[in-house]
């Protein structure tokens, strides 16, 4: 492969930038820089000297040896001083060497899953673990890139391997005078994937909603306070405020870090009957969105709850406390009952993430319900005797497939391309 190269961290002036540079070629690039390769997994200071041996940085050099770092193969970095300047110059230093050059935006991390470092399900934890902004995002997509999606995939594989393989040495001795019956095993085996893959998809929703966020609306009257809600949960002005009926008009949406949840508020238009037709629309949007939504809050004041079917999930709250001195209700102004509002839509989001699976995309949906589909076309096949053995042995094999895509043990290329094209260059 060709030695590539690319800034590793945010671009841009910071404290430390870091340099990756992976391939055959990347040590005898830092010996061009530097004259002398550091001892492996040993940082250390070095002055980094362009060919007519002015210095560029003083920075630290770390190399890794063929199978001992992320790519999987020689790897080297520099840890600079984070002027852009600086960036600009030892980058333009190694464009100049021969052998070298840019890397492509996920390259680094396509070449940890060809040399087998990660399977495609670590690779896209990777992207998410990058992309968290809440603690449970963090978490999840540090347990699949730990590899334990891969690992259970691999041990649903194996099993399959075997029932396939007892079938298919049925099949070779059918004509001997006393043929093993090894239905039982197989069957065994089958169900027990099936169980398990069942259960991952039934944890694919809760798994998808923390890796993408869950919808909160906000639905009242005109003038309950919404708008004002949304602001002081915001703890800024992200909708406009006034006495005037029906000034929100489209859905107004912020995104928050609630428990450690990724929760985006809905600001909507007011309920009410109205012969306008801009706010018809606006109210039109409210309801659909609300009726998506994972939890509504709905805000009552004197007037009482807005026409609007209510389901049990929904919180109801009073509003305006400040005016009314209701104890048990919540205000925008004062900040009465925000915590515990807080409280409580963390409570009942979190509850709905119970039992969460590993599983996140839609990709992953697809290949499990393929896979399933496929070892229940083989017991209904293996229940009709031995003369449809080969048939079943087949679906077993076609749900085996299906679980090789989704660790990428089989080439997709469309499938790698889309993936590392969210990537970004130095990852």
């Amino acid at each position: 492969m060709d030695t590539i190269f690319a800034l590793a961290s945010a671009p841009g002036k910071a404290g430390v930038a870091v340099i990756r540079i992976s391939g055959p070629l990347s040590w005898e690039a830092v010996r061009l820089l530097v004259g002398v390769i550091p001892q492996p997994r040993q940082s250390t200071l070095r002055k980094l000297r362009d060919p007519d041996g002015e210095i560029l940085d003083e920075a630290l050099v770390l190399v890794f040896d063929q199978g001992a770092s992320f790519t999987g193969e020689r790897v080297a970095e520099l840890h600079l001083h984070g002027s852009i300047a600086i960036q600009r110059a030892v980058l333009r230093v190694l464009e100049g060497i021969a052998g070298l050059r840019m890397a492509e935006a996920g390259e680094f991390t396509r070449r940890a899953l060809e040399n087998d470092c990660l399977d495609l399900t670590q690779v896209e934890a990777l992207s998410d673990l990058i992309e968290a902004e809440t603690e449970s995002q963090r978490i999840q997509a540090l347990r699949v890139f730990s590899g334990a999606l891969g690992k259970r995939i691999e041990s649903w594989r194996r099993m399959l391997i075997e029932a396939a393989a007892l079938l298919e040495a049925t099949i070779d001795f059918a004509d001997e005078e006393v043929p093993v019956d090894v239905t039982g095993d197989v069957l065994a085996r089958i169900t027990a994937v099936i169980s398990a893959v069942g259960r991952e998809i039934d944890g694919m929703n809760a798994a998808e909603r923390i890796r993408t966020g869950f919808e909160v609306a906000i639905l009242g009257a005109p003038n309950v306070g919404k708008s004002s809600l949304l602001n002081a949960l915001a703890g800024r002005d992200a909708a406009i405020t006034s006495d005037i009926a029906g000034t929100t008009r489209d859905v107004i949406e912020v995104r928050m870090d609630i428990q450690g949840l990724p929760v985006t508020l809905l600001d909507t238009a007011g309920l009410r009957e109205t012969q306008d037709p801009i706010e018809k629309i606006g109210i039109s949007r409210a309801l659909q969105r609300a009726s998506l939504s994972d939890l509504r809050v709905v805000l009552v004041d004197e007037h009482g709850i807005p026409d609007v079917p209510l389901g049990d999930s929904d919180l109801i709250l009073t509003t305006k406390a400040d005016l009314t001195g209701d104890a048990s209700g919540i205000s925008a102004y004062t900040g009465q009952g925000l915590d515990h509002l807080l409280s409580e839509i963390g409570h009942r989001l979190s509850a709905i993430i119970q039992g969460a699976g590993l599983a996140t995309r839609e990709r992953h949906r697809v290949a499990f319900f393929d896979g399933r589909e496929s070892l229940e076309r083989s017991i209904q096949l293996l229940n009709r005797g031995p003369g449809f053995y080969d048939l079943a042995a087949e679906e077993i094999r076609a749900a085996i497939r299906a679980l090789e895509i989704l660790v990428g043990r089989i080439d997709v290329e469309n499938l790698l391309d889309e993936i590392f094209s969210t990537f970004c260059i130095g990852k």
